[in-house]
């Protein structure tokens, strides 16, 4: 895992990670050619399209559902989510934060 700022790790399979208050723990999309998301390439102010569902379903048990949009280094929890955090946007926290 390389670092890319405070906010941003690289890990292989084209996967960039991020730490998500909401859930406190790691979220990783993969980006570039092929892959489900896009990435704007700032690392500093990450913005993926489109939104990001992790635990869908419920597949892990004891995790939320986490439903949210990452623009411009902020994360936008949608109504869906199943963590506190819901309906709220905050700044992605600095990765070593979590």
């Amino acid at each position: 895992m390389a670092a890319l700022s405070k906010i941003l790790r690289s890990v292989e399979g084209n996967r960039l990670m991020f730490w998500c208050p909401g859930c406190d723990a790691a979220h990783a999309v993969r980006v570039g050619s092929g892959s489900g998301w896009t990435y704007n390439g700032n690392p500093d102010k990450p913005t993926f399209t489109p939104s990001i569902l992790f635990n869908p379903g419920g597949e892990t048990p004891g995790v939320p559902l986490c439903h949210s949009f990452v623009t411009d280094g902020r994360i936008q929890f949608l109504g869906d989510s199943t963590h506190p955090l819901a309906g709220q946007t905050v700044d992605l926290p600095d990765f070593d934060a979590g």
